[in-house]
């Protein structure tokens, strides 16, 4: 008996949710949840569904959803700030890749056609699995979590003309309707139709719409928009897919983009899950079972040929070999687009029907595999990194093809000591660097992003390029004078090698770190970190902080509180040091509970310049006492009673909380 659409899509959302249940306990992708379910229901599987028409047409929408989506989420803005990485780089590991599997296609006797074909398959990774596992980890804003990114959203703007030249490339120029030229002039008509509506016609359309506040009516316009504008290029031979992702384009720089986007997404998800299912459907679980050893020994030469490839790109981009093989390594899965792609090679002859199963297999090995390699890549890079740091050339390597141009640079600057040192110059190191600059503190930046150094190099900044986990660099950046090292970075691994190779570097100096979560500091406490500055613990305090103030509470009383938080939260590194066996440091706030130290600067006509510390009496009047005064680069610790206070002069000050409170208006300058 034929089953009803409604009972078809019963079936699968049953299997799915108990295969996704048992999938997310072991935490494996859930795009592999999908495929297995077809395998099981399928033909080939359970033989509970046939492939039928339902499945195909919830897989087409699929597919327009997601390109639609793209579109929408397509910042142009954001891309040109990636251009090298995104048009370069991205174009570079496509063509690349494909090169190198048409090399071998070509060796094991597939056509010409055939083996471009199968280069084009290979060389696009998976987006979906490769930024969820990064989410997972931490690691979306590293190197070789931006640079991965960027790779990975020019493969799926790559698609488009992918799906475009499938046809041409199998020599069928049946498929359109029309010359070509006419289907050129039709394309350039509905392009030019598409920039008009995306100026005029749509913020008018959604404007409306939005002005009556029913979500639902918003959705059926979105979807509409979507719907039409794929039936509109698909009726002059071109593609559902480019029509949708060029209706997301019309809408991703309006004010509607994030609502629309918002709208779509469970659209997507749940037409797409079919699309996984029916690649599942298609797959022969009795032909991948009788070649298993085959398809996997082709798995593992597919991911090391990808690691390779997009290793290659990445080095050849100028970034250290460190980002280079974690970046490989990300990269080395066979993509969801991918599959789109294969079907349509299927159906114009470019696969036959053996080797779109073979390929289907090896996908989907190296699909599941992909959470593993990453997890496995930073062990990887740290092996390689070692086997060829002592080599004569081995730091040129480790530091990549930019640090040669900047050598000559950076050996021109002059030597500093008692500075600090900066691993990172993202939001943080940034933020930093303003602090130490208005302070008066010398300080050095350590940076991986070959663009990043060439511009702040240009804006005057003492910037080094370099992989701060190596000791050189380091040492570089006078790691054995340096007073303080502030490591910004994301890298939760990096992190921890770079904390240890520092204190064995220079023991004394004084290492500051941010990690994205608490699990992390007691690794980085074991290696000698001595300040941790978690952000999600950071975060809640400002919120806290934020709430306080919506509720009117006076800022000293907030100054208080949020003292006290810190004070609770960050006993954890205590704690953590004594279970670590670690030495017992002295702690102000512990030992000497009721005292504080703060750090006051000398404003120009305050009521401080120009008189002696005899003179002023802190200590009688004020009960404060001056530990130390820093003035310019010059420290003058334990300062005499005629020593007489400047402005800019900045004093380190000791006493109980509420004296130091009451004594810092007598610091501040006469406003203007």
């Amino acid at each position: 008996m034929e089953l009803s659409l409604l009972a078809h899509v019963d079936i699968l959302l049953g299997f799915a949710v108990l295969i996704l249940t048992i999938f997310y306990k072991f935490q494996v992708p859930p795009v592999l949840g999908f495929l297995v379910t077809g395998v099981l229901v399928g033909p080939h599987g359970l033989g509970i569904l046939g492939e039928g028409p339902n499945v195909e047409i919830n897989a087409e929408l699929g597919i327009i959803f997601l390109l639609f989506t793209i579109g929408v989420d397509l910042s142009l803005k954001e891309l040109w700030k990636m251009k090298k990485a995104v048009l370069a780089g991205g174009a570079l590991q496509i063509l690349f890749t494909t090169l190198l599997v048409f090399s071998v296609c070509i060796a094991l006797g597939f056509s010409s056609a055939t083996s471009v074909f199968i280069g084009f398959l290979i060389s696009l990774s998976s987006t979906a699995i490769v930024l969820k596992v990064f989410q997972e980890k931490g690691e979306v804003y590293t190197p070789h979590g931006k640079t991965s990114l960027a790779i990975l959203i020019f493969q799926d703007l790559a698609i488009v003309p992918l799906i475009l030249v499938t046809p041409l490339l199998a020599g069928s120029p049946l498929t359109f309707e029309g010359s070509l030229s006419t289907v050129f002039l039709k394309g350039s008509v509905i392009i030019l139709v598409f920039i008009l509506s995306a100026k005029f016609l749509m913020p008018r359309i959604f404007y409306h719409v939005g002005r009556t506040g029913n979500k639902q009516l918003f959705l059926l316009s979105v979807v509409f928009v979507c719907l039409t504008t794929a039936l509109l290029t698909s009726s002059v031979g071109l593609s559902l897919a480019l029509g949708a992702f060029l209706a997301g384009l019309v809408i991703s720089d309006s004010q509607y983009s994030q609502q629309a986007m918002g709208n779509i997404v469970p659209l997507r998800d749940m037409f797409m899950s079919f699309f996984f299912v029916s690649i599942g459907m298609l797959l022969d679980v009795h032909y991948l079972l009788e070649h298993l050893p085959v398809f996997v020994l082709a798995a593992l030469a597919l991911v090391f040929l990808k690691t390779i490839a997009g290793g290659t790109v990445t080095f050849l981009l100028g970034y250290p070999l460190r980002t280079t093989v974690l970046t490989g390594f990300a990269l080395a899965q066979v993509g969801e687009f991918s599959f789109v792609l294969s079907r349509l090679g299927l159906e114009y002859s470019l696969l036959t029907e053996e080797v779109y199963q073979a390929f289907l297999a090896v996908s989907i090995i190296t699909m599941a595999v992909t959470p593993f390699v990453i997890n496995s890549s930073h062990r990887a890079a740290d092996f390689l990194l070692d086997k060829i740091s002592g080599r004569a050339f081995g730091m040129k390597l480790i530091n990549g093809l930019c640090s040669k141009s900047m050598e000559g640079e950076e050996k021109a600057e002059p030597r500093i000591k008692d500075h600090l040192i900066l691993v990172g110059f993202g939001f943080s190191g940034r933020t930093v660097s303003k602090a130490a600059k208005a302070a008066g503190i010398p300080y050095i930046i350590i940076e991986t992003n070959p663009d990043t150094v060439l511009q702040e190099r240009m804006n005057g900044e003492r910037i080094h390029y370099g992989d701060a986990t190596y000791g050189a660099v380091l040492e570089h950046a006078g790691i054995k004078g340096a007073r303080v090292l502030v490591i910004g970075i994301s890298d939760a691994s990096a992190t921890r090698k770079i904390v240890e190779t520092a204190k064995e570097l220079n023991p004394k100096i004084c290492v500051i770190a941010k990690v994205r979560d608490l699990q992390e500091m007691k690794h980085l406490h074991g290696m000698g970190a001595d300040e941790i500055i978690p952000e999600e613990y950071e975060t809640s305090v400002e919120i806290f902080v934020r709430l306080l103030e919506k509720y009117l509470i006076p800022r000293e009383e907030i100054e208080k509180l949020v003292n006290d938080v810190r004070a609770n939260g960050y006993r954890m590194l205590r704690k953590l040091s004594q279970d670590a066996g670690m030495d017992n440091n002295f702690s102000l706030r512990e030992d000497l509970p009721g005292v504080e130290i703060l750090v006051l600067k000398v404003g120009t006509g305050s009521d401080f310049e120009g008189k002696t510390l005899a003179g002023l009496e802190l200590r009688k009047r004020h009960g404060v006492t001056v530990l130390s005064v820093r003035r310019g680069a010059e420290i003058i610790y334990t300062p005499e009673g005629d020593f007489l206070l400047r402005a800019n002069d900045v004093c380190i000050l000791l006493g109980k909380p509420e004296e130091i409170y009451n004594v810092r208006k007598f610091f501040e300058g006469v406003r203007a």
